[in-house]
Order: structure tokens, then sequence, then C-alpha cells
């Protein structure tokens, strides 16, 4: 019996974040226990003060609470259905599961293999433990995107949470993409082939912007015909900024690009003196923190000279 009050013993699940351009998909699950929560519902249907008071009651009132993260870096790598399966895993890892008799999905699709799983369309408005969860994952979400906001403010995360909406669109196409960003997603994915392609058409004819831009804009081409893949480019914050953010071979590059148009001003590479090698470990350790980054990591340095922004050196690993 599913109404006001579960009789036995459930666990509802629900995902918040699955259709989103940026940010982590996140899986609530929710055992209420038989607690009644008058008025809660769909998290959809609710007003984001609302939501917040109802996500307050549930944490002090529910018997079982867990959530799964999953973030927009492993969802281009596995893609959305196992990193639904993914974070599902780690919502129940925080529950004893010996003590649920039933586990109700909301949608159709069927997350785990479990003889105790029910899947229902619209359990998120009819059961009140799947309500408490989708409420659970949406305010958990919503802060998150909030966080992300005070460090990506041109993108307008706090808004639209990484959705598709008209200004996040209209931000992409003025400051790219950054590290939040689903690159297995439209239109990212089209954007992102997009961006490699006009960033070697202005490398070569583009003499409007700055000579830092440039060389940034030759570093970014060179790393790509090397295999690396382009997380993101110009990354600034009003602590502390990064030139370029590359991954190759799950080895994530903070690359710092140093231009000097004569070789005999001393190179680029002359510039990194300990005081800056500092301010780059701090950039390093700030993203990874705003990304919930947790793989491997090195500080990178290129050199390019010239009027036509050549590759002087390229060092993997800066100590």
């Amino acid at each position: 019996m599913y109404g006001k009050h579960e009789e036995i013993m459930i666990i509802g699940i629900d995902e918040v974040g699955r259709g989103a351009w940026a940010g982590p998909v996140v899986v609530g699950a929710v055992g209420l226990g038989g607690v009644e929560i008058p008025g809660l519902t769909d998290s959809k249907l609710l007003s984001k003060k609302k939501r917040l008071a109802f996500s307050q009651t549930i944490k002090q009132s529910a018997s079982y609470i867990g959530i799964g993260w999953v973030s927009a870096t492993d969802i281009d790598q596995i893609g959305i259905s196992a990193a639904l399966k993914l974070a599902t895993a780690r919502a129940l890892a925080q529950i004893d599961m010996d003590a649920i008799e039933q586990i109700i999905i909301d949608g159709t699709i069927r997350l785990f293999d479990d003889p105790r799983v029910i899947t229902m369309k619209k359990a998120d408005l009819l059961v009140p433990s799947v309500s408490a969860a989708s409420v659970i994952a949406k305010v958990a979400r919503d802060q998150y995107m909030a966080l992300c906001d005070q460090i990506f403010p041109e993108y307008g995360f706090a808004n639209h949470v990484g959705y598709g909406a008209l200004k996040h669109r209209e931000a992409i196409d003025q400051y790219g993409l950054c590290g939040l960003h689903r690159r297995c997603f439209e239109p990212m994915r089209t954007l992102t082939n997009y961006q490699i392609l006009h960033t070697q058409k202005s490398v070569r004819h583009n003499t409007s912007v700055s000579s830092g831009r440039n060389a940034e804009n030759a570093a970014a081409v060179y790393l790509q015909e090397k295999g690396y893949t382009i997380i993101s480019q110009n990354w600034k914050t009003k602590w502390c900024e990064i030139d370029i953010i590359a991954q190759k071979n799950q080895l994530l590059y903070f690359v710092e690009v140093k231009y000097r148009y004569s070789p005999r001003q001393g190179g680029g590479i002359s510039a990194i003196t300990p005081k800056k090698l500092q301010q780059m470990r701090f950039a390093a350790q700030f993203w990874m923190h705003a990304n919930r980054y947790t793989g491997d990591a090195v500080i990178a340095v290129m050199d390019v000279t010239g009027k036509d922004f050549t590759i002087q050196n390229f060092i993997k690993c800066v100590e």
C-alpha cells in the first residue's frame, strides 16, 4: 500500500540532473519509515522555499537517507545511463539495505537488479519516500550549482542550475565551455568541434586579439593535435586563473602558457618563479575542489614564441 502512510519499509529513489548541460547527476534514496510529512510531493511542484523546508524536515525525521553524485567529467567518460546506475549505487551504499523490504524507483528504468525493485511512473508524485528522495536530490544539487555560480559567475548556474536555458546557451556562445559542462551532450559536443576549428583559424588569421590570447589558442591547438582533450581555456575566478586545463590518459594537466615575441627575451618558461608556481598550484587545487575532481593532476608549462606563435617547449610536469 502506498500513499500518505507507508506500511512497509520502502526506499524511494529519484534522480535530478539527467538532462542538464552542466554539473553532476544526483540520485536521492530515502526511507521515511512510516513518518508522515503533510504536503510533501514531487520536488518539481514545490517552490524553492518549500523544498528547502521539506529537505530539513526529511533530514530530521527520515529513517534512511543516501545521496549519490557523479560528476560531469565522469558522465563524459561513461555515459549518462551508466552514471545514473553509479549514482544510485553510491546513494544506496549509505543505507542499511538488509532492513529494506521494497525499493521504488521513479520512472521506468531499472537501475540495478534486485528482487525488491519496482519501477513506477510518477512515483515522485505518488509514493512519499520517492517524493522525499526527489526533494533531497534536488536541494543538494541546486545548492552545489549555486556554489559553482560563485566560481563561474558568467554562466548563471544559480538560476538555471546547468539546464539548457537560453541565457545558458548565450553564455556558452560568449565564453565557451567550463569544467562543469558535459561534452558528450549536445550542443556542447558540436560546439567543442566548432571551437577546435575556430581556434585553429584564430591562431592563423585573427590579429585583433591580444598576443597572450593567441598564444593560448596556439597552445590549445598543439595539445589537441597531440591527443589532449581541452577541458577549459582561460578559466578565471576573482582569486585565480588557469590558461588551459587539458586531459590525456586519465591525467589532468593545468597548463600555464607563457609567450615571448623573441627567444632572446629569455623564453616564457623563465617567468615561472617560485611565487608564480605557488599561485599555479593554488589555482589547480581551487579548480579540483570546485569540480570535486579526485584523480591525478600535474602542473605544466608551455613556452610560445614569435609572430607565428610557435611552441618552443612543453614541460608536462613542473615540480
